[in-house]
């Protein structure tokens, strides 16, 4: 039995980690990370927006929809706002000279991509129990070995060493930072799950989502 069958790490695609990490402070200088209406401990930028929208890369849109279980009886509930992730096909034109944008032209080669962000989670922080309406994709840029992400009752950490991974977050799911610097992805949501069969990644077929 495969213990990681709800993470996948893609083969033969790595991207240059250093170049990861240098265009990260590139675009620091550009743009703060938007905190979504002033969640704590959180943190994003969109690399890529509704064309002709800036206004789609913040606030609450740096979040999205989303389904948790917040108290002792069980029951789901839905927080933010829907987000349509197949309208975000403009990467923002202050970040075309980082090395993110020959990273998100090769994604898009491979992948549909909807938002596409940077996500900042703060040292000794944790996200809620929850689970989103699509897989997601990562490519770790700082991380240290108290960053985990937990899907069900399976546990994993996603080294900053290039990999792309593919994580189902279809499935309940957790990540946090137990460590003293701040962990910090880039996460693109994938809008093309339903018709397509990532290797080795069991997707549910029944969720209403």
């Amino acid at each position: 039995m495969d213990d990681f069958k709800d993470f996948h790490t893609v083969k033969d695609l790595k991207f240059d980690p250093k170049k990861l990490q240098e265009g990260l402070k590139q675009i620091l200088k550009i743009k703060k990370y938007d905190t979504g209406g002033g969640i704590t401990h959180f943190g994003a930028i969109c690399l890529n927006q509704i064309p002709g929208q800036p206004d789609s890369t913040k606030g609450k849109n740096t979040r999205g929809v989303f389904w948790t279980k917040p108290d002792h009886t069980g029951k789901e509930s839905a927080r933010d706002i829907p987000i349509d992730e197949t309208a975000y096909t403009e990467f923002v034109k202050d970040f075309e000279h980082t090395y993110f944008k020959e990273v998100y032209d090769e994604l898009s080669k491979k992948f549909k991509l909807g938002r596409a962000r940077i996500l900042l989670k703060e040292p000794r922080s944790t996200l809620s129990w929850h689970r989103d309406p699509e897989p997601r994709l990562h490519v770790p840029i700082i991380t240290n070995p108290g960053c985990i992400m937990g899907i069900e009752n399976v546990a994993k950490h996603l080294p900053a060493d290039g990999s792309v991974y593919i994580t189902n977050n279809i499935k309940y799911h957790n990540a946090f930072n137990g460590g003293e610097e701040s962990r910090v992805h880039l996460v693109a949501c994938l809008t093309d799950y339903k018709s397509v069969s990532y290797t080795h990644l069991t997707l549910p077929t029944n969720r209403e989502v």
